[in-house]
């Protein structure tokens, strides 16, 4: 497997509650786009479902649709994300969704991982090959 890293930014998004429980958890719907750089060169629009926790902290899934390169290698693909937050910085676990991969970048298949210490800039790596 080859191993894509580089940053992100965001450059977009907002949140609309849509459940509160009475425990004091809500739970809310929360969308943005990103600009990659690095391996990954393009950009990212990304959609969650996010569950906070009275104490500041979040469990969340999504959905994440890259367009752009990697590795020079033009197209988009899908990735499924799964994170949570500490209440300072979050971590999300990614894979892309087989069959997602479109142009150069048909039949991509990988996991990796996007780091975001707080802000509007992180971190990500990406382990992927393609289908032979």
């Amino acid at each position: 497997m080859t191993k894509a890293t580089g940053t992100f930014e965001v450059t977009s998004g907002g949140e609309e509650p849509y459940e509160e429980l009475d425990s004091g958890i809500k739970l809310t719907h929360a969308s943005g786009t990103q600009m990659f750089s690095g391996d990954i060169a393009g950009d990212g629009a990304i959609h969650w479902l996010m569950l906070y926790r009275t104490d500041k902290t979040a469990q969340f899934v999504g959905l994440q649709r890259i367009s752009g390169s990697v590795d020079g290698r033009r197209g988009t693909f899908v990735l499924a994300a799964d994170g949570e937050h500490d209440g300072t910085s979050s971590r999300v676990g990614w894979s892309v969704v087989p069959g997602t991969g479109s142009g150069d970048l048909a039949g991509i298949r990988g996991k990796g991982t996007l780091v975001a210490p707080g802000g509007r800039h992180g971190i990500y790596e990406l382990e992927y090959d393609f289908e032979s």
